[in-house]
């Protein structure tokens, strides 16, 4: 599942009750390393990291988990305290920008220089995303997360229909299904994150990562690139083409009705992060195994980017706290997110590594052919996206979604659009 950078409203003090162990990290006095991580199933991996270090050095690092519903808000409030983490779980991007700006967190530039080897074991479009103005602040820690253009493979075969290669063919296929009583793409508009992915493919595909680059680096009237008009425009003929039915805007991700759309035959494509087909296992493992097809996003005619880049979550990086006593050993600790042993537990539960020559423990995934399928959509990305309200601040990235959902419910027009996100 898509691990969301949600804040909570609660205080220090209320936030420190629900979980007082994560509120004694770093400078708690204990002797001891903490590592910050997001509560979730995955958790068991970095566990075990964590036991191979505590064996091998003389200071004994120690896992926070502290519940993701409030993670963001606990740790802008332990980096503003003495009870900062040693090392802590972190989106990359906007998620850590304020703090590089306050000079709190460990540049790994220099790390990375003096052990090339390990600098080397990571895709390079994934160490990408976790730098900010060029620096790198974050080392990969779990698995990568592109978003996936899934369909029913059952669904396309009684249309006598093959999956899209080109944009035309998405707007083919659109007249396709809805002649065929089917909607032509789930679409879960009640969480509106999930519309946000169509516009990140669609200005990647027309202007390339140069046009949301820019965004990101503090300049709003990116926005007004032709690249991001002309991908709110073909928004509005999708919607209005009926490529997402008439009730989207109802339909929940994370009670999972987008997915029953797909999985039951109600909807012949979907556009989601890799997740979906562990969520579409846990709905429906017959489905999942037998009739579950799933392509890249599809170029688009004259449009600068590269059809190999992807979209969505790189993956989750690990940083370092500028006030930390265990520098070197927290260094130490973070070469530990390329070991063998460490893959081998990511893949086990699941996850696509993010590192390269991955292949054959890729191979010995429990769904080996998703899962090479998606290492190499990856591996062989010459750029990947951050998700836009990942990539940017919460202070703009709040108001963005609820612009993106403005445009796809028709409340706004493209042109309005693009202004509004100027003017954030």
């Amino acid at each position: 599942m898509r691990t969301p950078r949600l804040g909570s409203a609660a205080g220090a003090s209320a936030l420190c009750l629900l979980a007082v162990t994560a509120c004694s990290g770093g400078g708690g006095g204990d002797d001891r390393m903490h590592v910050w991580m997001y509560q979730d199933t995955l958790v068991v991996v970095q566990e075990g990291a964590v036991e191979r270090f505590n064996g091998a050095s003389e200071t004994e690092a120690v896992i926070d988990e502290v519940p993701g519903d409030s993670y963001e808000e606990r740790l802008r409030t332990a980096m503003g305290s003495s009870e900062k983490p040693d090392v802590f779980f972190n989106w990359g991007g906007g998620s850590i920008e304020p703090y590089v700006e306050q000079d709190m967190l460990v540049p790994l530039d220099d790390m990375l220089a003096e052990n090339p080897e390990f600098a080397d074991s990571f895709i390079p479009s994934i160490l990408e995303a976790g730098k900010v103005d060029g620096v790198q602040y974050g080392i990969p820690l779990r698995g990568t997360q592109p978003v996936i253009l899934f369909y029913n493979e059952t669904v396309f075969e009684e249309a006598g229909a093959e999956p899209p290669e080109t944009w035309q063919d998405i707007l083919d296929l659109v007249d396709t299904f809805t002649e065929e009583g089917v909607t032509p793409f789930a679409l879960a508009g009640a969480d509106p994150w999930t519309e946000q992915m169509w516009l990140q493919y669609l200005v990647d595909r027309i202007g390339g990562p140069e046009v949301f680059a820019r965004i990101v680096e503090g300049d709003s009237e990116g926005w007004r690139d032709p690249a991001v008009l002309e991908a709110a425009r073909m928004v509005q003929e999708l919607v209005d083409q009926g490529a997402f039915g008439n009730s989207y805007a109802s339909v929940s991700y994370t009670e999972g009705a987008a997915s029953a759309l797909l999985s039951e035959g109600r909807a012949a494509m979907h556009l989601m992060g890799s997740w979906e087909y562990s969520t579409i296992l846990d709905q429906n493992e017959e489905f999942a195994t037998n009739d579950l097809g799933y392509v890249a996003f599809p170029p688009i005619e004259g449009g600068e980017g590269d059809p190999a880049n992807v979209v969505g979550n790189p993956t989750n990086y690990f940083s370092v706290s500028a006030e930390t006593e265990y520098t070197d050993q927290a260094m130490e600790f973070l070469t530990y997110m390329s070991q063998e042993e460490y893959v081998a537990d990511m893949v086990a539960n699941g996850e696509v590594p993010t590192t390269t020559n991955a292949e054959e423990v890729v191979a010995d995934s429990p769904s080996p052919d998703f899962a090479t399928f998606q290492y190499e959509m990856v591996r062989d990305a010459p750029h990947f996206q951050l998700s836009w309200d990942q990539a940017l601040p919460p202070e703009v990235a709040t108001p963005m979604v609820t612009e993106i959902e403005s445009l796809f419910n028709g409340e706004s027009t493209p042109e309005q659009f693009v202004d509004a996100l100027a003017a954030l």
